[in-house]
């Protein structure tokens, strides 16, 4: 039988990456939004893929397991590439692959002799498969990095990333672009150049850019509402193009230098305007020859300034591995117009049977899953798929990608140095895990748990005399703090009187518990040894049920949250404990509130006491930044939002006519036609939402 693809299959993306000339951007021309990684859709040189049928014939497998199951499918199977997931009884994807030809790679599963105690355990697992035919190698390749990020199988290499990359944007949408820096989806029409490692990298790069090309930061609102230059035009750090300082044509002259420097082209550019600042000198016009040469003394800072200056490397990424103590690290440096972009060190989950090569290049092929590839890529560890990979990439990319091994020359001592940070994030890394192994231990301990907590989950409030109200949940594991798990809670009960702590503490718990009960079921946490066979397991690897809930409040706050517990019938499958302040709310005098137990102290000086406090602090810091955030934004708000039909263009029509929301909100209805694009019914829909009382 066959059927379409779950929601987790691939679909076709909306747009493609670009280059110009060196570094890659994406150019788009759209105003729709790009989806977050985890739900990134497959790139559009492979979206026919997608349209393919999966393909499975449970009938024929019916009642089997393991190798009797594979067996089955093998029969079946066409000699032509592919991709095929193996699934448990419970339907989780156990693995990914991609294949040549999906009938030899399938037959050797089904062999069941000569494979590692992984690949042992994963066909030991398997109850069904399903596959899909491509038409090359390359198209499997594809599919098959797309299906593991958003599939994350047990089995396969993970890469473990929350954090997407910032950029550059040069917008495109305006007479006169402007230069900011940017994260997440690409709504706006424009440029975008990267990517960059950190936001620290773009703040500088943009900065020096500023002083180069004299490009405005400002917004667009800002832009037309300005009289005279502003600070950053008297500083030389924008040309003032919103008030005619320079030309249009001299204005998209300084954009297009801009694009090319970020596209790669960063010698051509110096190189013109050396030539235009001698030009000037010979003209005698020493003013704009300073100009030129104040311009490239920037270019030159953003090209200097960097740790690692390769005098070969114009575009690279550069990847090396460090593989020790069942522990994997991945660095990766990003180099653009010969300058070092940042870098970025990975521990992706993987089987520490796989050699360092298989890692780094199933990783390779997830990272470049939803970003622009450069046009060189040096990594210090060969693997097997590495040109077909390289072809893959090329593919997407409509251009040359070429993967390497360097062996001497400059090139080798970049990979070397990218090493030896990767030896040294590895050695951090392993350092913080096993101190946070000792604390989970002891924290269990402690706290008579039947096992190291997986998953610990703190909560507290924060508001100013019941204003702005905020729950916040933040989790923390093996690894440390997992903040893309981390939750915020606007308390929304009219019920609630304004500063009630434990109505507050009852309202978020409910949510999150109803919720964690609707997606998975109300089984509570699972024995380690089964978590990852569980349904209850999150995309990030954690467990979705904590097996520990530490609430920051005394008696009052643990009665809210066991009647709410209780109310769901969950109370004997969470383990939740009190954490209250001391006497004069000093730390290290904190009392803890269990269940059936009186309430006790730990020593000043115990590790298991620090652990406790930090994991607090963290709740409190969220809490209150949540907090500050929803407040300022009430306080900013304006009352035309709060009005149906009234989008940025009314609203902004309005208050240039008006001056203020509140002379607004005194007009009638005949001076509210008179404010251009506000139509009678408008007029008469936002006199009525600001005199509902006279009606």
């Amino acid at each position: 039988m066959t059927r379409q693809p779950d929601q987790t299959s691939p679909k076709p993306s909306k747009a493609a990456a670009k280059s110009d000339g060196g570094v890659i951007y994406a150019e788009t021309d759209s105003d729709e939004d790009e989806l977050t990684e985890a739900e990134a859709p497959l790139p559009a040189d492979v979206a026919n893929i997608a349209d393919m049928e999966w393909n499975e014939s449970p009938g024929l497998a019916r009642g089997l397991k393991g190798a009797e199951v594979i067996q089955a499918f093998v029969k079946h199977l066409p000699n032509q590439p592919g991709v095929y997931r193996m699934m448990n009884e419970a339907g989780n994807v156990l693995y990914v692959g991609k294949a040549r030809s999906l009938k030899k790679r399938v037959t050797n599963y089904a062999q069941g002799r000569g494979h590692s105690n992984r690949i042992t355990r994963m066909i030991a697992q398997t109850t069904n498969m399903e596959f899909v035919t491509t038409r090359t190698e390359t198209e499997a390749l594809l599919l098959e990095a797309n299906l593991i990020k958003r599939l994350k199988p047990r089995f396969n290499v993970l890469m473990r990333d929350d954090k997407s990359f910032p950029y550059i944007l040069i917008t495109g949408n305006h007479e006169a672009p402007a230069i900011f820096k940017h994260r997440g989806a690409r709504s706006r029409k424009g440029s975008y150049f990267g990517p960059f490692a950190s936001a620290g990298a773009v703040g500088r790069t943009i900065n020096a850019l500023q002083r180069a090309f004299l490009l405005r930061t400002c917004t667009d609102s800002v832009y037309e509402s300005r009289t005279r230059p502003c600070l950053l035009y008297q500083i030389k750090r924008c040309s003032g193009p919103c008030t005619g300082e320079i030309s249009a044509e001299g204005y998209a002259e300084l954009v297009n230098e801009a694009k090319g420097f970020l596209s790669g082209r960063s010698q051509a550019v110096k190189s013109q305007l050396s030539t235009a600042m001698q030009a000037a000198s010979n003209d005698l016009d020493f003013e704009r020859a300073a100009i030129y040469r104040d311009r490239l003394s920037a270019l030159s800072h953003v090209q200097s300034h960097q740790g690692i200056n390769p005098q070969t490397v114009e575009e690279a990424d550069v990847f090396a591995i460090h593989h020790d103590a069942g522990m994997a690290c991945i660095q990766v440096f990003f180099f653009r117009t010969g300058q070092n972009w940042g870098n970025r060190a990975y521990f992706p989950k993987a089987d520490p049977s796989l050699a360092s090569g298989e890692i780094l290049g199933a990783f390779i092929g997830q990272f470049y899953d939803d970003k622009p590839a450069p046009r060189m890529i040096l990594i210090s560890e060969d693997f097997e798929d590495r040109s077909l990979l390289e072809e893959a990439l090329s593919v997407r990319m409509e251009r040359k990608v070429a993967i390497s091994v360097p062996q001497r020359g400059e090139k080798r001592e970049l990979v070397d140095q990218v090493l030896s940070n990767a030896r040294e994030a590895h050695g951090r890394n392993l350092a913080e895990t096993a101190s946070q192994t000792r604390l989970l231990k002891g924290l269990a301990e402690t706290f008579n748990l039947p096992h190291p907590p997986r998953r610990i989950e703190v909560y507290d409030n924060s508001h100013i005399m019941g204003t702005s109200a905020v729950g916040g949940m933040i989790v923390a594991g093996p690894e440390g703090f997992a903040k893309n798990q981390y939750r915020k809670f606007n308390i929304k009960s009219t019920e609630i009187t304004p500063g009630d702590d434990f109505g507050m503490m009852r309202e978020v718990m409910q949510r999150r518990f109803s919720r964690l009960i609707k997606e998975h079921g109300g089984a509570g946490p699972t024995p380690p040894d089964a978590a990852d066979d569980a349904d209850a397991v999150t995309q990030s690897g954690m467990p979705a049920w904590p097996d520990l809930v530490l609430i920051d409040g005394g008696k009052g706050q643990m009665s809210a949250v066991r009647a709410i517990l209780e109310e769901l019938g969950i109370a004997d499958k969470i383990t939740a404990i009190g954490v209250a302040k001391g006497m004069d709310r000093e730390a290290g005098r904190e009392r803890f509130f269990v269940e059936g137990k009186p309430d006790f102290t730990l020593p000043p000086r115990d590790p298991v006491l620090y652990f406790v406090q930090r994991l607090r602090d963290e709740a409190h810091r969220f809490a209150i930044g949540t907090h500050r955030a929803r407040r300022k934004k009430e306080m900013v708000a304006n009352p035309l939002d709060e009005i149906a039909g009234i989008g940025p263009t009314r609203k902004r029509a309005l208050l240039h006519h008006f001056g203020t929301a509140k002379a607004v909100s005194r007009a009638g209805i005949e001076d509210l036609v008179a404010v251009e694009g506000i139509s009678r019914n408008v007029a008469e829909l936002v006199y009525n939402h600001f005199h509902e009382d006279n009606r």
